[in-house]
């Protein structure tokens, strides 16, 4: 089954509340945010979370996306260099099936 990252961006939206503004919850649902944009739902890069029964949900898939992007896949994602070990790390502590994402 194909991974549908629009559809899954609009269930964590509303999962968290956050269908005007980005907020903790829905922070939740990604790898990096960039502190200083918070307010924009822009800052929030790599997502590896869906709504599954109603719970903040890391999928693998999505882990794995996240992963080859940081590895330079679709053109890579524009982090600091500071804070590509912590988010690589991140990666390697994600589960092989999904896992509910605890606050």
């Amino acid at each position: 089954m194909r991974r549908d990252g629009a559809a899954a961006e609009s269930r964590v939206r509303k999962w968290a509340d956050a269908e005007e503004q980005p907020n903790a919850r829905y922070r939740d649902a990604h790898v990096w945010y960039d502190a200083e944009e918070k307010d924009n739902f822009t800052a929030y890069k790599l997502p590896i979370a869906d709504v599954i029964d109603g719970k903040l949900t890391a999928v693998p898939r999505a882990v794995m996306a996240a992963a080859a992007v940081m590895q330079g896949s679709r053109g890579g994602v524009d982090i600091p260099s500071k804070d590509e070990d912590r988010v690589r790390s991140h990666h390697v502590k994600e589960p092989k099936e999904p896992k509910e994402v605890t606050e």
